[in-house]
Formats: C-alpha cells, structure tokens, sequence
C-alpha cells in the first residue's frame, strides 16, 4: 500500500497501514479495564506520513495529524522469566511477569483535517 505512517506509542516506533492490525504494550494512558473490545483511540504522536509521492516529517511530530483506530481486544503477552545466580554465594533468584498488551486496528491516517485513507 502506498499510504503509511510511523506512529510513537508504547515506547517504540511502528510503521502502520490502514486495514492491518498491531499489538501494542503500555497503550498511553489507557488502563488494561479500559481497554473494552471496540474502544475508539486517537494517536497524535505521528512521526511521519508517506501519501502516494508526498513524505511528510514532522519535528518530533507531525502537526495536524492524527491515526485513527480502535481496540480489538486486550490480553496478557507470554510470561518471560527472569532467573538470577550468584555461584560463589549460593543464591538463586526466579521471577516472571506477564506484560499487558492490546491488539488495536486502524481505520484511517488523517492529515491536516483530510482522511488519507478510510
């Protein structure tokens, strides 16, 4: 697809299409009961818009541009489990956590108020 945007969220950068879906961890400011099936979001941490020819850049974000989207569903990512020995002083540590993540879809990238795509 010719019409991409690269969006700032959960402390990564991801490069987005509309129509495709993403896993997201730390969605900002939404807590994991929030986070109900269908829930409409806004992004505004765009960092770059590609429209057919057109780039757009923005410093650090693009003005005027927004991705819209919403919520599949949210879930709890694969547990990761953290070991930790010290040999010489017999200890051993074990601990694991599982992160919390939501899966959202998006629908359009809009720019200066006109929806690139729907």
């Amino acid at each position: 697809m010719n019409i991409y945007a690269i969006i700032e969220t959960g402390g990564e950068q991801l490069r987005v299409e509309p129509g495709r879906f993403y896993d997201i961890r730390h969605f900002a400011s939404l807590k994991p009961n929030n986070l109900s099936s269908n829930t409409k979001i806004l992004i505004y941490r765009v960092l770059m818009i590609r429209n057919k020819a057109s780039i757009s850049i923005g410093h650090p974000w693009l003005r005027n541009a927004i991705v819209k989207g919403r919520i599949l569903h949210s879930h709890l990512e694969n547990k990761i489990t953290v070991y930790k020995m010290n040999s010489k002083k017999k200890t051993r540590r074990k601990f694991g956590h599982r992160q919390n993540s939501a899966r959202f879809i998006v629908d359009s990238i809009c720019l200066d108020g006109k929806e690139l795509y729907k």
